[in-house]
């Protein structure tokens, strides 16, 4: 199967020039195009969340993909590296035509395969170390890091808050978690986990 793969940032952008490239390549090697991906998503994002990503699940040996440029296929040399060596190692060839590469099942290919596939590693390596060296550096600086205390699990903060006075009212008069979470219009486990933990810890709570 022979696939053309076009991406544009925005709607602005038209995807008619990156397609008439395809497509005169092609007429020019003799291939005619099985399937076409088109999508309009920032490069940066990750292929795993684009069309591009449900293609490169699908692929088989011996498929072929096009694209106008390698750019095309992230934003990032970690992200091609890393899509390159998939493709590759699924047997896969690709196309870019501005670039001319041709990365397919010859020797230089494979060659390149293994240096994509090794390139991402230590990539991913060197992100994951520069992020945990950060964040130490941060804590010996006395900087807080992660959520701020109070931001999000405060009781003030949680959507029940505003509620609390009827609940108390409501559970004092019999009324089951079940049925008062019900009446406010919220999740049972939602309300139980603020009674439990905000009204009446430890103890148990009728549902």
């Amino acid at each position: 199967m022979n696939y053309g793969y076009i991406r544009v940032s925005s709607d602005k952008q038209t995807v008619e020039n990156q397609r008439y490239e395809i497509q005169r390549f092609c007429q020019k090697e003799g291939l005619s195009i099985d399937g076409w991906i088109e999508e309009t998503v920032s490069g940066t994002q990750h292929y795993g969340k684009r069309r591009l990503g449900k293609l490169l699940k699908h692929i088989q040996k011996g498929d072929l993909i096009i694209c106008s440029e390698l750019s095309r296929l992230g934003r990032s040399l970690y992200m091609i590296m890393e899509i390159l060596s998939h493709c590759m190692q699924r047997e896969c060839r690709v196309w870019t035509i501005k670039d001319g590469y041709r990365l397919g099942d010859d020797i230089q290919s494979k060659v390149l395969a293994f240096a994509f596939g090794l390139s991402a590693e230590i990539e991913r390596n060197l992100i994951s170390q520069r992020t945990r060296e950060a964040m130490a550096r941060l804590k010996a600086e006395g900087k807080i890091v992660g959520r701020k205390l109070g931001s999000k699990n405060s009781r003030e903060s949680n959507p029940i808050f505003p509620y609390e006075s009827t609940v108390v009212r409501l559970m004092q008069k019999g009324m089951s978690v079940r049925a008062i979470a019900k009446k406010i219009r919220c999740s049972r486990n939602t309300l139980q986990r603020y009674v439990q933990h905000y009204i009446r810890p430890d103890k148990d709570i009728q549902l």
